[in-house]
């Protein structure tokens, strides 16, 4: 039975690039020490910051980015698949990308994916989120192949919207992935729920590292970092906002057997909607008309 071990960073993010990577590094370091082959940070890694100004003012290209350099050398030093769940990345012409990247254990960049759905919410605490007033989205849905494995690429946000995790594992994802910064309020309402869901759904194990705790830019987020399996059982969990780490081994056979026992994405078919009534399948117009059969 193969067998991938996995870990999921939890962090408190600042609004300063440098004191993240120091946080990043350490806990990387401590989930490669559990025996982790593959790691994830959470979504914003390099930065937490609402302030749209303060957060063009520390971006960088990819090539240029501090994080992704770190995690790159970080990656090739320990020998792990190292999956920053996202950091902000500027694209030029005053865009930003929230884009999540994975390295391979010889430090080489494996794949990119720019968050496609964009949290524009108002909630009831008063909070209001405009993502795609600071945001580009990405177009481009995507899976890398790790040891035995593939993963397939979502933040946060992309959680709620079920049919990109389906066509992921229809595109042979064996572990879904949504790193986040969910808000305390949504987070206690919906968190759980959300990933389990994705799990079952798919047959396929779902591994998001959190943003947890009071940022340096005021806002809070829920934490409790998840692995669960395709059977929807949570297998590791980060108890809290406390920034940590989670460690699981991941049976892969799980994906196989979970999609077995229940193949909707084998049973899946096509469809229409139609309002109101319809003709009754295989009705004649004089069975319709009379409520009696022709012969």
């Amino acid at each position: 039975m193969a067998e991938l071990v996995v870990a999921a960073v939890q962090m408190r993010s600042g609004v300063m690039p440098e004191a993240n990577i120091q946080s990043m590094d350490a806990l990387v370091r401590e989930a490669a020490s559990r025996g982790a082959r593959y790691v994830q940070t959470p979504e914003m890694t390099g930065a937490v910051q609402k302030d749209r100004k303060g957060l063009r003012s520390v971006l960088k290209s990819e090539a240029d980015d501090a994080v992704l350099k770190a995690a790159a050398s970080l990656a090739s030093e320990l020998g792990i698949y190292l999956h920053i769940g996202s950091t902000a990345i500027d694209v030029g012409q005053e865009m930003t990308a929230n884009r999540g990247v994975v390295f391979g254990p010889d430090g080489d960049l494996l794949a990119r994916y720019d968050k496609i759905h964009m949290f524009d919410v108002d909630l009831d605490n008063g909070e209001s989120w405009r993502e795609s007033a600071v945001y580009q989205p990405g177009e481009i849905a995507r899976t890398v192949d790790l040891d035995g494995a593939r993963l397939g690429m979502g933040i946060c946000y992309d959680i709620r919207f079920p049919h990109l995790f389906r066509d992921l594992a229809l595109a042979g994802a064996d572990i879904l992935t949504a790193p986040a910064a969910f808000t305390r309020q949504t987070g206690e309402a919906h968190w759980h729920v959300l990933q389990r869901a994705r799990a079952i759904e798919n047959g396929a194990f779902v591994i998001s590292a959190a943003q947890g705790g009071v940022h340096e830019d005021g806002r809070e987020t829920y934490g409790h970092s998840l692995i669960v399996d395709p059977w929807g059982r949570v297998i590791a969990e980060a108890k809290g906002d406390e920034p940590g780490v989670i460690v699981a081994s991941l049976a892969l056979d799980e994906v196989k057997a979970a999609r077995g026992k229940v193949p909707n994405l084998k049973n899946a078919r096509s469809y229409r909607i139609e309002s109101g009534l319809q003709q009754a399948s295989g009705q004649t117009k004089t069975e319709k008309e009379t409520g009696e059969s022709v012969a």
